[in-house]
């Protein structure tokens, strides 16, 4: 791959994915053939703003954990009003990394 295709991925996909993880990243992306960088120029990664705003207004109700896909935490969180609040305000701290990696491992699963 060509390693400025690879600069530019990094550069505006980089806010989305964890930083510890961009090297290898940036490694599995030199290492890609030219097939499948049509499906990782074009993938859409979840923000990690929005997911902590969704997380602020409706985490009582697990609508931020829907957001990522983690459809189980999300019915714990509906079930029991965002673990009585506990779980909800718990998760206004790590939502955000919660998002990064979520988006990390659909990066994963393409490659």
């Amino acid at each position: 791959m060509d390693t400025q295709k690879v600069d530019m991925f990094i550069m505006g996909n980089g806010k989305y994915l964890p930083e510890e993880k961009l090297h290898y990243i940036r490694e599995r992306l030199e290492s890609l053939d030219e097939n499948k960088w049509n499906y990782i120029s074009t993938m859409q990664f979840k923000n990690p703003t929005v997911s902590l705003i969704i997380s602020i207004f409706l985490g009582c109700y697990g609508i931020d954990r829907f957001y990522l896909g983690h459809i189980g935490l999300g019915i714990g969180k509906l079930i029991t009003c965002g673990g009585f609040g506990i779980w909800a305000i718990i998760d206004w701290f790590m939502i955000m990394d919660a998002t990064k990696e979520a988006n990390f491992e659909k990066f994963c699963m393409l490659l």
